[in-house]
């Protein structure tokens, strides 16, 4: 990433992101992003495009593509329906090992 210097903004997205964000905040959206990662990567390796995974999943296509897009925090239940027919479920961990 390219380096901006300009001192209103900070010196660095990371300067940027402390600045708007407490660490607990920090850690939900790269989690959440980590996530959401992970499921259009399955999608992708599949080749279930986001129509397909609405028809197997019972999920709306704008949900799904919300939910990839950051734009929603889907619950809990949403998401195990969009995993499911991808092979995949979320597991509790602690947070020593993610």
């Amino acid at each position: 990433m390219k380096q901006i210097n300009n001192s209103a903004i900070g010196d660095s997205w990371e300067d940027v992101k402390k600045e708007l964000f407490t660490p607990e905040e920090i850690v939900e959206i790269e989690t959440s992003a980590a996530l959401m990662s992970e499921l259009i990567e399955a999608r992708h390796k599949q080749g279930i495009s986001q129509k397909r995974l609405e028809e197997l999943s019972g999920v709306s296509q704008p949900v799904i593509a919300r939910m990839e897009k950051g734009a929603t925090s889907p619950q809990v239940n949403t998401l195990i329906k969009v995993l499911r027919p991808l092979g995949l479920t979320v597991k509790i961990v602690p947070v020593s090992e993610s």
